[in-house]
């Protein structure tokens, strides 16, 4: 295998604790949080009392400074035991990136803090019942009243960490006229009143992540969570483009990570699973159809460690990361769907982790931008046609 460059020791190290964290605090609940619907809420604290959350932000706002390697470094750990409950991504590299980058000085020091110490959950509510990839096309609206602040209206589905939300960063149309350029974003606190929170959606995998439906019934938003202030009015949309392509490289992160750990767990069973006398590795079909997965996670992996060399240093495109997205999460389900058919009967059964893989990975080829987007993303950045 080609030896991996983009960690240094104290990124192994960090791994290392990160990965006992896991497995003393994570891994042996996991189950009942699938049964359950949602992690407990105490798993957001115990990460927050260790440094996990929220260590790519300045050390001033309760982060670490750290870059984002070790934000990779956890994404793959969390992805290898296969533990898809956890959103520690999407709150620390989504969502707290957003109030870093665009939002005021007060809305960092209000937040931020409360976020790295796991006191607040984050979320961040783009896709509508009938708008996901298209965020032009949300119907969510935002309209500035007299005294400054705004009146929300709307619904949000497939919400990462909807249910534990205390904080969710809203897509919502001020200007609904302007198109795009009539976009916001609005820091939305729970119990802020007319903002509820539907049912924990069940969904076919990812069974302990609570993904939610989101309601804004006439919630007055005041001028002050308009994130970034009044100056950011308007250039929702641009922000959500420019943070679009270290969301899709995380899917992509996630993607190989979990591909390997399918490769991982398959070579073990099959080197104990006898069949006909021998152990099924022993047969060519299974030693053929591995070595030709492991050929392309490796290819895969070499990829993405360049991507996340290019994103550290604030080099990495939209098409480039769009490829990253659809190639990697397209390459995870047919890992997983040849990893679960060398287990035979038994990768049909729940209590085998490749079988619960299989169920998660196939989100990864819709969030994000569905893999159709990504491949339209890429034809543009190739100066090919589309409107």
């Amino acid at each position: 295998m080609i030896e991996r460059t983009l960690f240094n020791q104290d990124h192994e190290t960090f791994r290392d604790s990160f990965r006992r964290f896991v497995d003393k605090e994570i891994a042996p609940h996991h189950e009942a949080w699938e049964e359950q619907g949602y992690v407990d809420r105490e798993v957001w604290r115990k990460a927050g009392r260790n440094g996990f959350l929220c260590m790519t932000m300045p050390e001033d706002l309760g982060g670490a400074g750290a870059d984002k390697r070790y934000s990779v470094a956890q994404m793959e750990e969390i992805a290898r035991a296969g533990v898809s409950g956890i959103g520690f991504g999407l709150h620390s590299e989504i969502v707290a990136p957003y109030i870093l980058h665009y939002g005021t000085e007060a809305q960092k020091r209000k937040y931020l803090p409360m976020m790295a110490s796991g006191e607040m959950v984050g979320a961040i509510a783009m896709s509508e019942p009938g708008a996901g990839s298209d965020l032009q096309g949300v119907k969510s609206t935002a309209i500035r009243q007299a005294d400054g602040s705004y009146l929300l209206n709307g619904s949000k589905t497939f919400i990462t960490n909807g249910w534990h939300a205390d904080l969710v960063i809203v897509v919502a149309k001020t200007d609904p006229a302007a198109g795009a350029k009539g976009t916001s974003l609005l820091l939305v606190e729970r119990g802020m009143p007319g903002f509820d929170k539907g049912k924990r959606l069940k969904k076919l995998g990812m069974k302990a992540q609570d993904t939610s439906e989101l309601f804004f019934n006439n919630v007055m938003v005041p001028a002050e969570n308009l994130l970034g202030g009044a100056a950011m009015e308007g250039r929702g949309f641009i922000c959500l483009m420019e943070q679009l392509p270290w969301e899709r490289l995380q899917i992509a992160v996630g993607a190989v990570a979990s591909a390997q750990a399918a490769i991982d767990w398959t070579v073990q069973y099959t080197r104990e699973r006898q069949v006909f006398g021998q152990a099924v590795a022993a047969f060519q079909n299974t030693r053929y159809t591995l070595a030709e997965l492991q050929t392309e996670v490796q290819i895969a992996r070499v990829f993405v460690d360049k991507c996340c060399e290019l994103i550290a240093e604030d080099r990495l495109d939209t098409a480039t990361a769009s490829m990253a997205k659809y190639w990697c999460s397209d390459l995870q389900c047919k890992v997983m769907d040849e990893c679960l058919q060398l287990h035979g009967g038994y990768g049909y059964m729940w209590e085998y982790p490749i079988t619960r893989a299989y169920a998660d990975a196939r989100v990864q080829r819709i969030y994000g931008g569905t893999n159709e987007i990504m491949k339209e993303v890429i034809s543009r950045g190739m100066g090919l046609g589309g409107r």
